[in-house]
């Protein structure tokens, strides 16, 4: 028999590496810090830096963060206010630098929660889902149509139709230079102290941004010629003058005769330009969400909105003792006209975005470079033009489900899509599929029948309010970076720190596994042998230590 010495050696021997072992998995893993872009920092960097200096500026920095830009689905609800606080305050720079890292499961009842809230119409809310168009009694007893019409003030705050009124008609010449101003950072740039300066300055589109914002308020209008009540405007090239009518309080478009047929849709307008000599693209452009838009002391703050997918980075167990989620930045995706010729030179975008507003839209401005830029698909001839009906179809939908919800907070963003919806709605009908992650467009609100073709679009995109884990083609195709041929390295363009290697580690890996949680049944496997061989250990050491005793 071995003796019991030896025995407890060995069995220390093989304990001690097992206790490190045990100390490995409770290791967390550091998110990483660099390499970083040139001229940018981490939001994280930079806030640590301010909180030693004036410890209280941080979180009135915070409360400025949530308004306007190109952010995708990063809705900074309440909730997700106070985790960001938190995060601050308890000087948590590795969770600011993944904020707030949570599943969409997580993420849904902290905007529905915000819907209860704010209220609705009861009555209206009830009958148009079960019966929509049906007329219903009021308080007073008197018979309510169940399809509202927004007020002049609602409609001028979700659809931007410039001097295009909607109680107004007329025709538009576009070979006229524009009379609408040149770019200004002018309400886009805000010093916000301490180094700190919100909104970005003009893009290589800034030089004609005077023909696109007039082309974006047009796009709009002609499309608003569906609603209801709108006056009919149209649209034309070669303009022979016939007369001037005198501009209202609300206009102030000539009214014009046109050699050319004149348009009173978006994708006539866009035939029109085909007709006359300019090419017309579209773009279905994927970029990382910006939800800070700051730059500090001259730099460039990395501010991306991180969602858990669902699925795990391979090998990383090993690491940090559980599968660690892949977290990735939400992505914004949006449709981009550029359009150059003899008489028209713009370049517009279009999405729903966090104003409320589905619509088109100057994009001027000038992305940060980690944001990056990938054009998922690029249509032209008649492609251009069924993708421009489909958005122009989109405006009027939002706003028929503006003016049947008109209590929706955040001008119903969320709950009525992100700006990845609308997108993926057009991708599904012109190429069968879908590679946008996360849609968020509670499907039930889609019942108008006026808008029917819109509803069923939507109603055959995937959708992410029930927290399921959306496909590996949805979460890939949603980045701004296609992947390179070798899977090894297939995202090595992405500049932020970490995001890199976890991609190209799930894409090139096997199918990723569940993800574990704090107490797996891995840990518990694991606690229980080593808690054995410890207690086989100690009794040996005690059997030892008693046959030593002389009796």
């Amino acid at each position: 028999m071995r003796h019991p010495r030896k025995l407890a050696r060995s069995l220390g021997i093989t304990l001690l590496p097992l206790l490190t072992l045990v100390a490995c998995r409770r290791q967390s893993y550091v998110v990483p810090e660099a390499p970083m872009p040139p001229n940018t920092v981490l939001l994280s960097q930079s806030l640590r830096e301010l909180t030693a200096q004036h410890p209280d500026f941080p979180l009135k920095l915070i409360d400025k963060l949530d308004n306007g830009g190109k952010r995708g689905p990063a809705l900074l609800t309440p909730k997700l206010l106070d985790e960001l606080r938190k995060r601050v305050l308890g000087k948590d720079w590795q969770g600011l630098d993944r904020f707030p890292g949570w599943t969409m499961r997580a993420i849904n009842p902290t905007v529905r929660v915000v819907g209860h809230i704010a209220g609705k119409d009861a009555t209206l809310e009830a009958a148009s889902a079960v019966h929509p168009g049906a007329q219903v009694k009021v308080s007073d007893g008197t018979q309510q149509d169940t399809k509202p019409q927004l007020s002049a003030e609602q409609q001028r705050a979700y659809l931007d139709l410039g001097p295009y009124a909607l109680g107004q008609g007329g025709t538009v010449a576009l070979d006229d230079p524009s009379p609408l101003p040149p770019f200004t950072t002018e309400g886009l740039v805000t010093p916000l102290g301490d180094g700190f300066v919100r909104g970005d300055g003009p893009n290589q589109f800034a030089p004609v941004h005077a023909a696109s914002q007039r082309l974006a308020d047009l796009l709009n209008r002609l499309a608003a010629n569906k609603l209801d009540g709108a006056a009919t405007v149209s649209a034309g090239l070669h303009p022979t003058r016939a007369g001037h009518r005198k501009p209202s309080s609300e206009v102030a478009f000539e009214e014009q005769r046109v050699d050319h047929t004149t348009a009173t849709t978006p994708e006539g307008l866009m035939q029109i330009l085909q007709e006359t000599g300019h090419t017309v693209t579209v773009d279905d452009a994927r970029y990382f969400a910006n939800f800070a838009h700051l730059h500090y002391k001259g730099m460039d703050v990395m501010a991306p909105f991180w969602i858990d997918t669902g699925m795990t980075v391979p090998g990383s167990r090993e690491s940090t003792g559980r599968a660690r989620p892949l977290l990735v930045p939400v992505s914004h995706a949006e449709l981009e006209w550029h359009i150059r010729g003899p008489h028209v030179n713009a370049d517009v975008s279009y999405y729903f975005g966090v104003d409320g507003k589905a619509e088109w839209r100057t994009m001027d401005t000038l992305d940060q470079a980690w944001v990056l830029r990938r054009a998922a698909h690029t249509y032209t001839g008649d492609q251009t033009l069924e993708v421009t009906r489909l958005a122009g179809l989109m405006t009027v939908a939002y706003m028929h489900l503006h003016a049947a919800h008109p209590a929706m907070p955040f001008g119903g963003y969320y709950a009525l899509g992100v700006c990845q919806d609308g997108v993926s709605a057009v991708e599904k009908k012109m190429t069968g599929a879908v590679t946008l992650f996360p849609n968020t467009a509670d499907i039930t609100l889609f019942n108008d029948p006026r808008d029917a073709e819109i509803n069923a679009l939507f109603k055959v995109i995937p959708h992410d309010r029930d927290g399921n884990a959306p496909s590996r083609e949805r979460i890939f195709g949603s980045l701004p970076v296609a992947p390179a041929d070798d899977s090894r390295h297939a995202f090595d363009a992405i500049t932020i720190p970490g995001l890199a290697a976890d991609l190209n580690a799930v894409y090139s890996g096997a199918a990723p596994n569940p993800v574990d949680g704090p107490h797996s049944w891995r840990t518990y496997v694991f606690a229980g042998a080593t808690l054995l061989i410890l207690i086989v250990s100690i009794t040996v050491f005690s059997v030892y230590r008693r046959d030593r005793i002389p009796t």
